[in-house]
């Protein structure tokens, strides 16, 4: 197994393109935050994966707690500079991932977009879009099993990518930025079972730049 997918890594690097490896270079090592957690939702003991629980976890309705959305934020911010990461979406119908303000309100209803602090991308069942303002529907060449998420905070760029076949998904621009921002997380609901896979923060393969 370990061959096989060495040699699949291998292969994936071949196609990587000078411009993703760059970005990859500023891989980071993003872990979940339990205290800003909705209270059904279930987090790994690494703070890795995050999933919907059946029931409401015993923990404290502080400020940094999401109540009514299902939704986790990472648990280190960034206030300069570049950072990556990637999040396996394998198996669900409906997700949403991106960055957030640190400043967003986290109690009720969310609406999700840049006016209210969020640079987020979602499917929703076999629809994928970037929440802008208005939002935008994507036309995706495949399914992404990992979504990539590039972050440039001075120049003001959010960029999403699909992680294995390395395209585009989406960039939101000339952000600007003021104050900290957080890596963004929601499972959704599990759609009778459908989307009950969790969403995983995955190691980030970074092939020798040529």
């Amino acid at each position: 197994m370990t061959g096989e997918r060495d040699e699949l890594q291998r292969r994936l690097c071949e196609r990587e393109s000078h411009d993703m490896k760059t970005i990859k270079q500023h891989a980071v090592n993003v872990t979940l935050d339990p205290d800003s957690a909705h209270p059904y939702l279930i987090l790994s003991a690494d703070g890795k994966e995050v999933k919907l629980g059946d029931k409401r976890q015993n923990v404290p309705d502080t400020l940094k707690r999401f109540n009514q959305t299902i939704s986790v934020l990472g648990k280190e911010g960034f206030s300069s500079g570049k950072f990556y990461y990637e999040v396996q979406v394998k198996g669900k119908t409906k997700w949403d991932i991106g960055v957030a303000k640190e400043s967003i309100n986290r109690k009720g209803e969310i609406t999700l977009g840049p006016k209210y602090g969020y640079w987020a991308v979602w499917l929703r069942n076999s629809t994928y879009a970037a929440l802008a303002s208005p939002s935008v529907l994507l036309s995706l060449k495949g399914k992404p099993q990992r979504v990539g998420v590039f972050v440039d905070y001075d120049a003001g760029l959010v960029s999403f990518y699909d992680a294995d076949c390395w395209h585009h998904i989406y960039s939101f621009t000339h952000v600007f930025f003021t104050e900290k921002i957080y890596p963004y997380f929601s499972p959704c609901l599990n759609d009778g079972g459908r989307n009950s896979a969790p969403l995983i923060i995955s190691p980030v393969y970074i092939c020798p730049i040529k």
